[in-house]
């Protein structure tokens, strides 16, 4: 009772500058969780955390010496971190700062209609598989990829299945690097993409799909991998590879990811028809 009393009398204190503090903390974490979920800042908050956690029970435990050193490096911590994951930590605040501040306020305008750019780069990879013409097509969203984009050469040109061709053909000079679309064009070619680290990935996978998988950890891109080797088509989302793809299944993906009005197009579309269902599974029939 004297419990709820006290949490009362805290809540009665409350005054209009503190729920101002409280929205705008709340507003931020909301929308910086996001922008910062990727692997390799997981890597940092579970190091973070599981040094909290061995400090607190070295601690109750009474383990003087072991808690001094934990102690200890939780007062350097932060210049640690700095030190060990200084790839991740540039990783991620050039993910932050490649974002709109209207799409971080969420007032962003809707994105440009692509589907004359997904029909295109489709057609061009469905050819390119099928002659064994490796390619690295980067699809830019709310991260912009300005670093990347000063790697390469900057093109500006409408996204067509012929430039796309000619410039993943084998001896032509950007092939080896990769292709930034960005606002419905081809922003630049021969970009050098983040390498990724993770363990998880095959062991045949070679650079060009690693540095694919590294560019969707690092940003909220969407990358199309053609191998050179089989010819292989995969996609990588969020560091997630899908891999061995049909045209027509990159294309489904390409529009789910990239074309937001058609994905709630289709979402309305199933729960309407899911209502019909319901509604008719009700009458009995």
């Amino acid at each position: 009772m004297a419990m709820i009393q006290n949490i009362f009398q805290q809540i009665t204190r409350v005054q209009i500058n503190d729920i101002v503090d409280i929205c705008l903390v709340t507003f931020l974490i909301y929308k910086i969780l996001p922008l910062i979920r990727t692997q390799n800042t997981m890597r940092i908050a579970k190091a973070v955390v599981g040094v909290v956690l061995v400090a607190l029970v070295t601690g109750a435990m009474k383990l003087h010496t072991m808690s001094f050193i934990l102690n200890q490096f939780l007062t350097i911590g932060l210049l640690a971190l700095v030190v060990l994951f200084q790839p991740e930590l540039r990783r991620m605040l050039d993910h932050i700062g490649s974002v709109k501040l209207t799409s971080f306020l969420g007032s962003s305008k809707p994105r440009q209609e692509l589907d004359p750019v997904i029909s295109q780069t489709v057609m061009a990879c469905e050819v390119m598989s099928r002659e064994r013409v490796g390619a690295l097509i980067v699809f830019a969203r709310d991260g912009r990829l300005e670093e990347q984009l000063r790697t390469g050469t900057r093109i500006d040109g409408l996204v067509s299945e012929q430039l796309i061709r000619n410039i993943f053909f084998t001896n032509a000079a950007l092939h080896d690097g990769a292709m930034i679309i960005r606002d419905g064009k081809i922003a630049a070619a021969g970009c050098v993409l983040p390498l990724s680290d993770s363990h998880r990935l095959s062991a045949d996978l070679g650079t060009r799909h690693r540095a694919g998988v590294g560019m969707s950890e690092a940003s909220d891109a969407v990358v199309v991998i053609v191998s050179e080797e089989t010819g292989t088509i995969s996609v990588a989302v969020g560091g997630m590879l899908k891999r061995h793809l049909a045209p027509q299944t990159l294309e489904r993906l390409l529009h789910n990811e990239l074309n937001t009005s058609d994905a709630e197009q289709e979402e309305s579309l199933r729960l309407k028809l899911r209502q019909k269902l319901m509604k008719k599974d009700k009458e009995g029939n």
